[in-house]
C-alpha cells in the first residue's frame, strides 16, 4: 500500500486520479427508545437469504451510485460471493410494490457488534419518510442479537443529510478518518457523470504552483 504524508494542519495534495474524502464514525449501544410509528403499508423490509450477485451489484448502484459507492463492484465475482454467502452478513432491502427501493446490510463478524455496512435508499424515496422506515426496521434486526454496539460510518462524498439523519435516528459520532482511493469513475467501474458533487479530475499535467 502506498503512504502519503499529510499534514495535520493544512492542505495535502493528492496524486492525479485519487481522490479524498473525511468520514464519520458513529456508534449507539442500546436500542433507543421512540415512539412507535405507524406500519407502512406501501413498504416492506425484507431479508434477502443466498442474495444474487447480479441483483446486489444493481442494488448497490441504485443506491450508492449518487454517492460514489463502488467497493462491491471493484470485488471479483469470487469475492463478492463469499462475502454475500457468509452467515454473520445480512442483506435487507426495502421494497415498495415488489421493487427494492433501499438496501441495509449488516456485518457481525466481530463478536459483540455489528456494522451496519450499507444503508440507504433509491434517490426517488429520499424525503418520503422511507429511510426512516428502513433504519427503524435495520436497528430492530441489528439489536436482535444483543451486541454490546452498533455503528456505522457515512462520509461526505453522501448526501449532506446523511449525518443528521444518523444523529436523529440515536447514534454519536466518536472518531473522524481521511479516505483516499483511486476515483472509480475513472476506472470505468462507476459512470463519469455519477455524484456531481464530486468533481472529477483527470490525471494531466502537473498544475501544482511554482
Amino acid at each position: 500500500m502506498d503512504t502519503l504524508p499529510v499534514s495535520l494542519d493544512g492542505y495535502t495534495d493528492l496524486p492525479p486520479g485519487k481522490i479524498a474524502n473525511i468520514v464519520t464514525y458513529l456508534e449507539m449501544s442500546s436500542r433507543p427508545a421512540q415512539a412507535a410509528e405507524p406500519e407502512r403499508s406501501d413498504l416492506d423490509f425484507r431479508r434477502i437469504r443466498d442474495p444474487d450477485a447480479a441483483w446486489y451489484r444493481a442494488t448497490i448502484r441504485a443506491v450508492g451510485e449518487p454517492w460514489l459507492w463502488f467497493s462491491p463492484l471493484v470485488m471479483s465475482e469470487a469475492q463478492l460471493l463469499a462475502r454475500l454467502r457468509d452467515p454473520l452478513i445480512e442483506i435487507h432491502a426495502l421494497e415498495r410494490a415488489g421493487e427494492t427501493a433501499g438496501i441495509a446490510e449488516l456485518d457481525r463478524r466481530t463478536a459483540d457488534q455489528v456494522e451496519i455496512s450499507f444503508f440507504g435508499v433509491v434517490p426517488s424515496e429520499i424525503g418520503t419518510g422511507a429511510a426512516r422506515f428502513l433504519m427503524q426496521r435495520t436497528l430492530a434486526a441489528a439489536f436482535r442479537s444483543g451486541p454490546v454496539r452498533v455503528w456505522l460510518h457515512t462520509c461526505t462524498f453522501d448526501h449532506p443529510a446523511a449525518v443528521p439523519f444518523y444523529l436523529r435516528a440515536g447514534f454519536t459520532p466518536f472518531k473522524f478518518a481521511i479516505e483516499v482511493t483511486d476515483d472509480p469513475r475513472l476506472a470505468g467501474h462507476i459512470p463519469e457523470d455519477a455524484a456531481p458533487h464530486v468533481a472529477l479530475v483527470r490525471p494531466g499535467p502537473d498544475r501544482r504552483p511554482r
